[in-house]
């Protein structure tokens, strides 16, 4: 049984994210990934009126008369979800916790994809595979993913991104659109990002909370590892300690971004202290761009 408050919770994303499929994300999805649906179909002679930029210029020479390229929308899409669920992620000082901020984007793109009849899949990971919902269609099955995403109570605590990925294949084995959601607290995942990233249109959602980049002045404090349970106590009221502790969030952060540089990888950044509404915003015209110039470059 689903308790009432989750029930509660499931509603109130619902609600929230609504508005914003339909009046700010719906028309940057459908142009974002539906344009990455588009694959070469046939070459066939050219007719009056056609596009010179799909000229097959290799085809026209042997033939010596023009033959064009024609392409076709891939009708199915299918966007799968891979929730990071360790126990770093069942943190959260601004609000809410980092878990909650993942099911809420999630759900705005999983009521986006609802929306346009493409398929929805999840996959929750610790340092194991925790649950797989297998990809469908509707507001119903969207409704599920949510649920699964704020009811599911993971075993494990640790975080393993490369098996999380390795298993990926096992559930969709075409090319589809895959949102790795975690803070990325691990080690020794940049080369699976890069076998992934050939096979699917993988995109890194980073969480962070704003306690993991700066601590209060609050005097001693004792830090606890979610994933490993290691405590140590920190003196908060040193301004030393609260500038290393910086330093090195920004020294972490600047590495997880070359790391997605280096592979390829696309890359949204929230925060649990922040609107999340500009960062997608910024993504997906980022993405729009980027489709658009794909489109054009391969029909010349």
């Amino acid at each position: 049984m689903i308790s009432q408050d989750v029930l509660k919770k499931i509603r109130r994303i619902e609600i929230r994210t609504k508005r914003l499929v339909s009046d700010v994300f719906s028309g940057e999805y459908q142009s974002v990934f539906k344009g990455r649906g588009i694959e070469f179909s046939e070459v066939r002679e050219y007719l009056h009126g056609d596009d010179i930029r799909s000229i097959d210029w290799n085809v026209t020479a042997r033939m010596g008369h023009p033959f064009v390229k024609k392409f076709e929308e891939e009708r199915q899409l299918t966007i799968m979800f891979l929730v990071d669920a360790s126990a770093s992620e069942r943190f959260g000082t601004a609000g809410r916790l980092k878990t909650e901020l993942a099911a809420e984007l999630c759900a705005i793109l999983a009521f986006s994809a609802a929306r346009n009849n493409d398929r929805v899949g999840l996959i929750v990971f610790t340092d194991r595979i925790e649950k797989v919902v297998p990809p469908d269609r509707g507001r119903r099955h969207a409704l599920r993913v949510i649920r699964e995403l704020l009811y599911f109570k993971p075993k494990g605590r640790g975080t393993d991104i490369p098996l999380a990925l390795d298993y990926l294949s096992n559930v969709v084995r075409r090319h589809g659109v895959v949102f790795l959601v975690s803070d990325f607290v691990a080690e020794g995942y940049e080369r699976s990002l890069a076998v992934a990233n050939r096979r699917y249109d993988l995109i890194a959602v980073h969480i962070d909370d704003p306690r993991e980049r700066e601590l209060p002045r609050v005097g001693l404090l004792e830090l606890a590892d979610a994933e490993t349970g290691e405590r140590i106590v920190v003196d908060t009221g040193s301004a030393g300690f609260r500038e290393r502790y910086r330093e090195h969030a920004l020294r972490r952060a600047e590495e997880r971004t070359r790391a997605f540089r280096r592979v390829g990888v696309d890359a949204i950044s929230v925060t649990t202290g922040a609107d999340y509404v500009e960062p997608l915003e910024r993504f997906f015209r980022m993405r729009e761009k980027r489709a658009g110039s794909l489109v054009a470059g391969g029909r010349r």
